[in-house]
């Protein structure tokens, strides 16, 4: 079906986490300034849009996702002004930029929480969730937090426990409450008036929780019991995102992208369809469910999933690609081969998802080719999250060295270590002591490096920023699998009205003998390997090659 045209299906976005970009002042902590600063980097890469995680003011207990003040910036990031040149330079660049939003939960330092929390009959107290408790004044339920323990936190002045999904220190706003919403719409109003150019929602499908609150089935009588389908995309959230949609995102021209973790692809369709969606696209989780504790892709199913969404969606709605973010694990070390075939996996990882429909998303150090990072002891680790699972496993008895290789596989750390930019002390990214080891690796890995070679992996997405820039097909074009059951090479087309273009892309570490000689090969767009016979249909793929061609209608 016909895709209607958007600014934002034919951007290419690069997300930034400014903690770990750029650091401008010397205190070890990435600004906005330091972003500011590296705008023409990014710019000449080729990228249309920046996500900026938050930089909103926070205790950082959850490094930004916990907010205090969502109108306020953060002093280590800078000031509000910083923010204000930030936004007039990216926009003097033909850029655009947008922001995070998070709005499942707040910080306990926001002003609603500490008035919520005062008293019980405090204006704000039915901001957040509230419970007494069972009949002994127990736990309400046996609900595990997303970074474990109780979603319960007991409140040792009102007397009650408060919810909360993520950390203790972010306690979940009352969506139930209608000043609730009138107050968060509010401040993104403020923000769009502002003039930001949209917003990646988090968490946003957690913000409707199962009535009453039961307890889950626990045949193992464990503490807790992991919670996802109590709150995770409930029915009638539905109601909620309308409303967000229409006093909010529906009144501005802006990009919106959800972290939808829970939606599937034939539900999806109601979150993104073109004139009633809630957003313009949003974040799938399937696929990366599939990869995990370091255990390689696999790769028939990881097909199967990213198949569905562009079938699914194809002429309805729009799919948001990606392979890295702040959340995830650096994809040459869990997906490919971060030794000798770094360079050909992260161009064959990038090539596989980066021509399928929809928008593609960069996270900061993808496109050089950043690795998974190893810290020798769980006090060098920062994230929250992982830190949390990792002691848990300990207490239960896990050897200390498989609770680290946990850590050493998981942790978000591992995208969050400092942007590698060129092989001086602390990799160039600040000159004091930075906020989380910087890899051992960057005299290797760096910006300097990746921009000299003309064969890096910075030039290879350049290069395929510019091919899809130019061809209507590789943007708004349909999409067809083909060699479905292939263990190792992942192949698709992409049909235009004029073109038709073949993608291949072989993502192991062994030659595979492909046979396409049902296909008239016009032209070989772009690879990365030198191929001498560029129009031979049947070919041997080395290594993590990775192939475009275009082909006769």
């Amino acid at each position: 079906m016909q895709q209607s045209k958007q600014w934002w299906k034919e951007a290419v976005v690069y997300q930034i986490y400014p903690r770990s970009f750029y650091d401008s002042n010397g205190d070890g902590i990435g600004d906005i300034r330091g972003v500011i600063e590296k705008l023409d980097y990014i710019k000449g890469l080729g990228i249309d849009v920046i996500w900026l995680s938050p930089v909103y003011e926070s205790p950082n207990d959850d490094n930004g996702y916990d907010i205090s003040d969502y109108q306020d910036i953060l002093e280590e990031f800078g000031t509000m002004d910083d923010l204000d040149e930030l936004l007039a330079e990216t926009h003097k660049r033909g850029m655009k930029l947008i922001m995070d939003l998070v709005i499942n939960h707040t910080s306990d330092e926001h002003e609603w929480f500490i008035e919520s929390r005062s008293s019980k009959d405090n204006p704000y107290r039915d901001y957040y969730i509230w419970h007494p408790g069972d009949e002994e004044g127990n736990r309400p339920n046996n609900w595990e937090s997303i970074f474990g323990g109780s979603v319960w936190e007991w409140d040792e002045e009102t007397e009650e426990y408060f919810m909360h999904i993520f950390s203790k220190k972010q306690p979940d706003l009352n969506w139930e409450n209608p000043e609730v919403r009138q107050s968060l719409y509010d401040m993104v109003n403020w923000w769009l008036d502002k003039g930001i150019d949209g917003f990646r929602v988090d968490a946003i499908t957690h913000i409707k929780k199962k009535p009453g609150f039961p307890d889950l089935p626990n045949p193992l009588n464990k503490d807790v019991v992991p919670s996802f389908e109590y709150h995770m995309n409930q029915p009638g959230i539905g109601e909620h995102l309308s409303e967000l949609a229409n006093e909010t995102f529906d009144q501005y021209n802006v990009m919106t992208v959800g972290e939808a973790n829970g939606v599937d692809a034939k539900d999806a369709k109601n979150w993104v369809e073109e004139e009633n969606g809630y957003f313009d696209m949003i974040f799938q989780f399937e696929h990366v469910n599939l990869w995990g504790d370091n255990q390689g892709l696999d790769l028939v199913p990881f097909k199967q999933i990213m198949t569905r969404w562009q079938e699914e969606l194809d002429g309805v709605g729009w799919n948001a690609l990606y392979i890295e973010n702040h959340d995830l694990v650096r994809a040459v070390s869990s997906l490919g081969d971060d030794g000798d075939k770094r360079k050909a996996s992260g161009k064959a990882l990038g090539m596989m998802y980066f021509f399928m429909q929809g928008t593609p998303f960069i996270y900061q150090g993808q496109e050089i080719g950043m690795t998974n990072i190893q810290l020798d002891s769980l006090d060098e680790y920062d994230d929250i999250e992982s830190v949390n699972r990792t002691k848990i496993m300990i207490e239960e008895g896990i050897v200390f060295d498989e609770a680290m290789e946990y850590i050493w596989d998981n942790s978000r750390d591992n995208v969050r270590t400092p942007m590698q930019w060129d092989s001086s002390e602390q990799a160039g990214f600040t000159t004091g002591t930075p906020w989380l080891q910087i890899n051992n690796n960057y005299v290797d890995i760096n910006v300097q490096e990746a921009l000299a070679d003309p064969n890096s992996i910075y030039h290879f997405y350049k290069k395929m920023i510019d091919i899809r820039r130019e061809s209507e097909t590789l943007i708004y074009g349909s999409y067809e699998l083909i060699e479905a059951d292939h263990p190792a090479v992942y192949a698709y087309l992409r049909h235009g009205e004029d073109e038709k273009y073949l993608i291949v892309t072989n993502l192991f570490n062994d030659h595979e003998t492909m046979d396409f000689s049902d296909y008239h090969f016009e032209e070989l767009v772009l690879s990365n390997y030198l191929v001498t016979d560029e129009l031979k249909t049947e070919f041997t793929l080395r290594p993590y090659e990775a192939r475009l061609y275009r082909l006769s209608k």
